[in-house]
């Protein structure tokens, strides 16, 4: 299709731009280290880390990896929620040749053994409060070298041993474990400040991270992220956010709420990686659904950018300490990972005077592939417009485009694309087109300025009596009734329609009935459309980025 899009572009964000500009994220890394030395670089608990104690912590742990056979090429497993101890472990691997392989820590051990097992990791660096967890997949796993961490490690004497002793015994957040011949993270950059560091000849099509997708549409798969790949994202995300960035005063350092985890691609790029190259300070949050904690780290703290999923802007916006942090700073909210609901960006916008933009990408595109002007006024119920050097296209079940108008899978092509799936030329086959397109199987739509909207994925589609039925249109409309909290829509098998719409709803007013519910869908959405089964519950599935699990609750049905 034409590049209708372009033309929407706010000024100051061009069409393309160099994404060659570093031959790794290492170059990258070193980069920053040299210019942004004194800076913070991570604020955490009250504790403020310096790139230059980044820059040194890594290239000890580096040197230590090295000791321990890393050999590049190698892959390492990072286990940890948003602590200092995580951007250091990264550094370390990347400049020492390996590969991150990014874990979520609430894995279960059945799906930590299948990471490490596919993955191939020979090390992993965790948190000590699921180490419980490495324990039962331990013999199965390559992954030999074991080091650990605990959540207080990097915050020095004597805060580090009172944090690490509540943690431990106050709040026994550390199930009982062994894994002997485990070292410690402090330990394992005490003894490679004492070896020699030699950094790795790392090149543009050097696999950087193995980045492993939800699993939301089957069996988890790495997508494979190369150093080019991850860098082009940076840069366009920097490009894209300049007419925002432009508002800084002069001599002001840029900061980011850091609530995404950065075991995420949303989190790993958008966070640290993309403060890294601006020399801007991330906030970190170790755990974003301990809210009355989130506004404890935030009191007191001026910020710029917060990229955030739906479920978390709704949720602090919802809170009674949200009056309690200064909000006159923030300048981006991004919002991605999932559908942002237009109840939700009407009460942010309301109380920050700060617009979510929303934008979208995945795994396999480092993340970001669109996203709506961050000089926008007023929340659009898009993803926006492609980020320069992107294309999009939306294709039908043949592969052939559509007409503009016609719901189609949004196919994306950019220097941001995976390299394929790890190990797995199959499944890479059937997402890759010949012309250098990655199929998402998300079902969008465009208009004609090129402003791209998704109705839904492929999977999660209801078909009722022949009609597509899109629970996020569903989901939108049932939010913006007084008393509803969030919801989500499923298909339930149906003996007259084929499939059926069911509504699973959390409710902040208990007044609320099902009547009510079916009398307002009666007025806001036509027969189809409207749920056979409406369902009441405390709390929906999440993963822990915050999207909505609709499969749980499909298979629960």
């Amino acid at each position: 299709m034409e590049k209708t899009w372009l033309k929407q572009y706010p000024a100051g964000v061009p069409a393309t731009i160099d994404v060659e500009q570093y031959s790794s994220l290492v170059a990258l890394l070193d980069e920053s280290f040299k210019k942004y030395g004194p800076r913070t670089a991570y604020r955490f608990m009250g504790k403020t880390i310096t790139f230059a104690q980044v820059d040194e912590a890594s290239r000890a742990l580096g040197a230590y990896l090295q000791a321990q056979g890393l050999q590049k090429g190698d892959r390492v497993a990072i286990m940890m929620p948003n602590v200092p101890q995580y951007p250091v472990a990264v550094a370390a691997i990347l400049r020492a040749g390996g590969v991150v392989v990014n874990v979520n820590p609430l894995y279960t051990p059945r799906e930590l053994e299948h990471q490490l097992k596919d993955s191939g990791a020979k090390i992993i660096i965790m948190v000590e409060n699921f180490a419980t967890t490495l324990q039962q997949v331990l013999a199965a796993v390559p992954s030999k070298t074991v080091i650990l961490t605990a959540l207080g490690d990097m915050l020095g004497f004597p805060k580090s041993l009172v944090v690490n002793y509540v943690v431990r015994k106050v709040k026994k957040m550390v199930p009982p474990f062994s894994l002997p011949g485990a070292v410690t993270f402090n330990d394992a950059i005490s003894q490679g400040r004492g070896k020699s560091f030699k950094p790795a000849t790392v090149g543009p099509d050097d696999i950087a991270v193995l980045q492993y997708t939800g699993g939301t549409t089957g069996v988890s798969k790495g997508a494979v992220l190369l150093h080019r790949t991850l860098v082009a994202n940076i840069l366009q995300a920097e490009a894209w956010y300049q007419p925002a960035l432009k508002k800084i005063p002069a001599g002001e350092q840029l900061v980011t709420i850091c609530a995404l985890p950065i075991y995420h691609i949303f989190g790993f790029n958008t966070n640290m990686m993309l403060s890294m190259r601006m020399g801007g300070a991330n906030i970190l949050i170790a755990n974003p659904r301990d809210l009355p904690s989130v506004f404890k780290e935030l009191q007191g703290q001026k910020f710029h950018s917060f990229p955030a999923v739906n479920t978390l802007f709704q949720a602090m916006a919802n809170h009674p300490d949200f009056a309690s942090v200064d909000w006159s700073g923030l300048l981006i909210s991004v919002g991605g990972g999932m559908a942002v609901q237009s109840a939700t960006a009407k009460l942010w916008l309301e109380k920050t005077g700060c617009p979510i933009v929303e934008g979208y990408g995945l795994s396999e595109t480092s993340p970001s592939a669109t996203c709506n002007p961050v000089d926008s006024t007023a929340y659009s119920g898009n993803i926006g417009l492609p980020m320069p050097n992107t294309e999009l296209k939306l294709l039908d079940d043949d592969g052939a485009e559509v007409p503009q108008g016609t719901p189609g899978e949004i196919a994306i092509k950019g220097p941001q694309v995976m390299a394929g799936y790890w190990q797995r030329p199959d499944e890479t086959e059937k997402v890759m087109t010949a012309d250098g397109f990655f199929r998402t199987g998300d079902i969008g739509t465009v208009d004609e300025r090129g402003y791209f909207k998704i109705v839904d994925r492929k999977k999660d589609m209801i078909l009722v009596s022949g009609f597509n039925v899109y629970p996020n249109e569903v989901e939108d409309v049932v939010t913006q009734m007084p008393g509803i909290l969030e919801c989500a829509a499923v298909g339930i098998p149906d003996a007259k329609a084929g499939e059926a719409v069911k509504l699973v709803i959390v409710r902040s007013n208990p007044a609320v009935t099902e009547a009510d519910v079916r009398a307002y869908c009666e007025a806001n959405l036509t027969g189809y459309k409207r749920p056979k089964l409406v369902e009441f519950r405390t709390d929906l599935p999440k993963t822990n980025v915050g999207k909505i699990l609709r499969r749980e609750l499909r298979d629960k049905t």
